[in-house]
């Protein structure tokens, strides 16, 4: 009787401790596939509208005049094929002459841009307005840049344009599982993309989880930690030694965190050298271990007070 005891005590035991190693141990299925994906070549994913998105791309805030210009043209120069830009950045016109001048095909490109809080009342002619700036005939991704008010009309507005082929897929930035649960009571079309910060410092599981179970892909808006995180971030002692053990930078090992972790990653960046190192992230692979060493960094350290922590 005692061996059965302590044998079904072992049994229990082995149990528990499998549980807690599988539910902290990072596991691939978390994560996109990344096994198609090149240096200068991003994976995509397929979003919830149907449409295939890069799962790395460029953003483009705070780049102005001929230095945006010229950053989106890198990118697109070096394989880059998503570019995230919006009303508030004053950029959306540099972004699509950039586009015009690479040369690539407008179909192999996925555009991104946001309406501002200030655009809600009249999302309508925000729409238009924004198509012609980008002198395109159709949007790929278009976001509500933060909750506000009358962000309801301004997303059903959204919807209509989607109806007339002016937009092809929807979504939110700043948005949190508390203000999402609520705005998918009272729209028609799920958000393809919730677009938040998102970094080692700060890191968003439970808004990562809630998204997945509706089937809404998550993005990194300052994914490298922003000007408040991102020089601790890459002296960071457990990413610097990860980046040394396999020859990368702290930029790069950041960047394959989020993408192995499922969440899409737009760094920004003016400096050439920079832009083709971040989508230079494919010939390597992070270990479980190396991941859950990442994942023990979160601190609740946000950059901005954007959005609504619920």
């Amino acid at each position: 009787m005692k061996k059965l005891i302590c044998f079904g005590t072992t049994i229990l035991f082995l149990l528990i401790f499998s549980c807690i190693a599988s539910e902290n141990l990072y596991s691939n299925s978390n994560g996109f596939d990344l096994s198609n994906g090149e240096n200068g070549k991003a994976p995509t994913i397929l979003l919830n509208s149907g449409y295939r998105m890069p799962i790395l791309g460029i953003g483009t805030f705070q780049l102005h005049g001929d230095t945006c210009y010229n950053s989106v043209l890198s990118a697109l120069q070096n394989g880059y094929r998503l570019i995230d830009t919006a009303y508030i950045y004053g950029n959306e016109d540099k972004v699509g002459e950039a586009i015009k001048k690479s040369g690539v095909p407008r179909e192999e490109i996925f555009i991104t841009t946001k309406l501002y809080m200030s655009q809600y009342a009249n999302a309508e002619k925000a729409i238009n307005d924004a198509l012609q700036k980008l002198g395109v005939e159709y949007i790929d991704l278009m976001l509500l840049h933060h909750p506000g008010a009358n962000d309801i009309e301004a997303y059903k507005a959204m919807e209509k344009a989607v109806r007339e082929g002016k937009i092809r897929s929807l979504g939110l930035s700043n948005y949190y599982t508390e203000d999402i649960e609520k705005f998918l009571r009272q729209i028609t079309i799920t958000p393809a993309l919730v677009q938040n910060e998102i970094h080692p410092y700060f890191q968003e599981k439970d808004v990562i989880k809630y998204a997945s179970g509706k089937g809404i892909i998550m993005e990194a808006w300052y994914p490298l930690g922003g000007r408040a995180n991102r020089t601790r971030l890459f002296e960071d002692k457990t990413i610097s030694s990860i980046a040394k053990a396999h020859n990368k930078s702290s930029a790069q090992i950041i960047l394959r965190w989020h993408l192995q972790s499922g969440v899409v990653a737009i760094p920004g960046s003016s400096n050439p050298n920079h832009i083709k190192e971040n989508i230079s992230i494919f010939d390597f692979e992070l270990s479980d271990e190396e991941m859950n060493l990442i994942n023990g960094l979160e601190r609740n350290q946000k950059h901005s007070s954007f959005g609504r922590r619920n």
